[in-house]
């Protein structure tokens, strides 16, 4: 099998690579209301421009990478909606559209030889995040291999259909559902992705398997181009960079939290930034990390700053 890996000449090229930032916390400031099951998915209903706009303003503070508003998109949640299944792919085609609308414009006006040509991840959000209450936190599902299966595939299918670069698998809690999203890809051998995970200590991830094991067990498909973290507490990202480096040879890719604690319950934020995600971007990747960027609470002031901090503007 050969696949297509976009990261590795690019990783040759650029010592880090440089992902975006929160697509749900940018679309609030736009007016975006996101108290809803679908998420920041639910702006594909009715404002998609304004996910255009996050992108695009991700480009322009020097992310390399757009992730797409996949994360919470699926079938069976737009068929609560009403949606038709085709309607439903449709939805998710179009974030990656969306995505390479706004590459297409910043490339336009930006056109520079001193960074990559960005690149579009199409997001393969976990079960628990249909589920809407917490369990990519937690990832104990309780459920059959082919129940995930089944959830996943036509997500890829649609992602895959629209043309994404790759595919961002993330905010993974179990190395079950990890393993099966492996299974399936082998079904499209041309298209790479990242497996990232939540994790429940730095050594761990949420359903309790070690980061090792789980790093040991990936190596062994060739479609997954890195592997990481994200959707976590920014104390934990040093260790699990070092475990991760210590345990494949892939490139290690990591998307932080700002620092914030979350409450999956109320879901709502509590604290202050304990660990500033551009202060400490530059020891992340003097430790190992390949491809830097910030998930929930992070912005493209964020992105900006790591971009500085790594020389990368």
């Amino acid at each position: 099998m050969t696949n297509v890996n976009p990261v590795e000449p690019l990783l040759q090229q650029f010592d880090t690579l440089i992902l975006d930032g929160a697509l749900a916390t940018e679309l609030e400031k736009l007016g975006c209301n996101l108290d809803d099951p679908l998420w920041s998915a639910r702006v594909l209903l009715d404002e998609p421009e304004k996910i255009r706009k996050v992108h695009h303003t991700y480009f322009e503070a020097g992310a390399d990478i757009a992730i797409t508003a996949s994360y919470q998109a699926s079938i069976e949640g737009f068929k609560k909606r009403g949606l038709s299944e085709e309607e439903s792919k449709a939805l998710i085609r179009k974030t990656v559209e969306l995505a390479q609308q706004a590459r297409t414009d910043f490339w336009q006006e930006k056109m520079t030889t001193d960074r990559p040509y960005p690149f579009i991840a199409g997001s393969v959000g976990p079960y628990g995040a249909y589920l809407a209450d917490g369990s990519e936190y937690v990832g104990n599902y309780g459920v059959r291999d082919q129940v995930l299966y089944d959830f996943h595939k036509p997500r890829i299918d649609a992602l895959v259909e629209a043309g994404a670069d790759l595919l961002a698998v993330e905010t993974i809690p179990s190395l079950q559902e990890a393993e099966i999203i492996c299974e399936l890809l082998q079904a499209y051998p041309e298209v790479p992705a990242w497996i990232t995970f939540t994790l429940k200590d730095a050594a761990h991830i949420s359903e309790g398997t070690s980061l090792k094991e789980c790093a040991e067990v990936l190596n062994g498909y060739d479609q997954v181009v890195a592997i990481g973290v994200n959707c976590v507490t920014t104390e934990f990202v040093s260790d699990a960079v070092k475990i991760l480096k210590g345990n494949t040879k892939k490139p290690v890719i990591i998307y932080p939290n700002s620092g914030e604690d979350y409450d999956p319950k109320t879901k709502t934020w509590h604290g202050k930034n304990h660990v500033q995600v551009t202060k400490a971007a530059a020891d992340w990747a003097k430790s190992g990390a390949a491809i830097i960027g910030g998930c929930c609470r992070t912005g493209p002031a964020d992105i900006r700053g790591i971009s500085n901090i790594l020389g990368r503007r």
